[in-house]
């Protein structure tokens, strides 16, 4: 356990780790010094970035990078741009990162990194000249076969260009140390879609595993609106199914009929959050009812998926029992911790009252983030891949690799939830993916010598 509870968010992932591995732990007590090593970051650098505004004057923020562990490969993972950030929320991604990285079946370590500068208000010039301070001290610490951030929340693809930029004036070399970059500069084809569509193929297998069914006629509740929620979203529509919600910070948008949002209104709303405005600028006509200050999780009476896809912590407990009150049967996380420990608790309890698949009622199948959104940080490595052979793949190249890591990983967790996780006929996915992305982090970490 760490020792810092003031570190909030990290203790939360490092308690919700723990509490999964009980049943591995148990039978195979040995590992418990490999979860007391993994929790501690290899390495964590801070630092100090100041830039000059538009009108002369000097700013100054925070830069972090957590390099958390490199058993895999090199580290990875995104640098996160927004006020919020701190060294807990950091850590709490970065060892995420670590297993999340793990069951991609890529050669990647986990990481985690950003500053508390807020991108919103600013000016392109303002936002260069922090990309360029930051990567100052960076570029230091990142390389190619070190460390290879991506984007995160604040951290697009005019960021990461910048960035880029930066990197190579610095170092004089044009070297993969970023992913997310431009199509044309090294970027891969899907990587802005791929966590969103990967969402959707890993609770594909769910609907088939627990119902034998497929999107068609699926009522849908997303929470976010940027690229997770807006390609999942696309996606959704594409196979079949109903998307009946959209939100931000600001509030939730819910469609008011049977029909649900259409690829124009995502289009728009993706449009609208590229200006970064509020989901208030669209124009909800009479299809859509905006909420001021609500989530999604609460404002429909009946459902069947549900895919927080905004924050961490966008999920309680009394929110978690609306939707299973709702109907829906299958809740996975397209952000990070979407879910707060209490809502897991409740989601898993409802899994394990499942004495046969044939029972239709009060069941909710609840897929965790570092399972069920892996599909970014894949397509991620793929990039990498692609950038180590100077060579470019086509979209349906990249798509088609990608559906078969979701598939993969979602076995993976499936079978491992069956083999170690507790009660029902449904195995625990949040269990099989804690579990398996543990033991291959540990057995590495192992071989080379950082517990024996």
């Amino acid at each position: 356990m760490s020792n810092l509870p003031i570190e909030a968010e990290f203790q939360q992932a490092v308690d919700e780790i723990t509490q999964t591995l009980e049943p591995f732990l148990a039978k195979n007590p040995e590992y418990r010094k490999a979860l007391e090593v993994v929790q501690i970051p290899e390495r964590v650098v801070q630092f100090r970035v100041t830039w000059e505004r538009d009108d002369g004057s000097i700013a100054v923020n925070r830069g972090y990078r957590v390099q958390f562990n490199s058993a895999l490969g090199p580290y990875k993972g995104g640098l996160r741009l927004h006020p919020s950030v701190n060294l807990s929320i950091l850590k709490f991604l970065g060892f995420e990162q670590i297993f999340k990285n793990a069951l991609t079946g890529l050669m990647m370590g986990g990481g985690k990194g950003g500053s508390d500068f807020d991108p919103k208000g600013k000016s392109d010039g303002e936002i260069r000249k922090f990309c360029y301070a930051f990567m100052q001290e960076l570029s230091r610490h990142i390389g190619a076969d070190t460390d290879v951030p991506a984007g995160d929340i604040g951290t697009g693809g005019r960021e990461i260009g910048f960035m880029f930029g930066a990197y190579k004036k610095y170092r004089n070399e044009f070297s993969g140390i970023l992913t997310g970059k431009g199509a044309n500069w090294g970027g891969s084809f899907i990587r802005p879609e791929a966590t969103g569509y990967g969402l959707i193929y890993y609770v594909t297998e769910m609907l088939r595993d627990l119902d034998n069914t497929d999107w068609k006629g699926k009522r849908v509740l997303i929470s976010g609106a940027g690229n997770v929620a807006q390609y999942a979203a696309l996606k959704v529509l594409e196979l079949g199914g109903t998307v009946l919600s959209l939100s931000d910070s600001h509030g939730a948008l819910i469609a008011t009929g049977e029909e649900g949002f259409k690829a124009d209104d995502i289009s728009n709303i993706a449009t609208i959050k590229l200006a970064r405005k509020s989901l208030t600028a669209f124009d909800a006509g009479s299809k859509f009812q905006w909420h001021e200050g609500k989530r999604p999780w609460t404002l429909v009476e009946k459902a069947d998926v549900a895919l927080p896809s905004a924050s961490q912590n966008e999920l309680n407990g009394e929110e978690a029992k609306a939707l299973i009150k709702a109907g829906v049967r299958y809740v996975a996380e397209g952000s990070n911790m979407g879910c707060t420990l209490e809502a897991i608790e409740i989601f898993e309890s409802s899994r394990k009252a499942v004495k046969d698949l044939t029972q239709t009622e009060g069941i909710c199948f609840y897929a965790p983030g570092k399972a069920a959104n892996c599909g970014g940080v894949a397509v991620s490595g793929l990039e990498m891949a692609q950038n180590s052979q100077r060579l470019k793949w086509t979209p349906a190249e990249v798509d088609a690799k990608l559906k078969d890591i979701m598939v993969t990983c979602y076995k993976t967790c499936w079978d491992t939830g069956k083999q170690y996780a507790e009660g029902g006929a449904v195995p625990s996915l949040v269990a099989g993916a804690n579990i398996a992305g543990f033991i291959k982090v540990a057995d590495a970490m192992r071989d080379q010598g950082d517990w024996w």
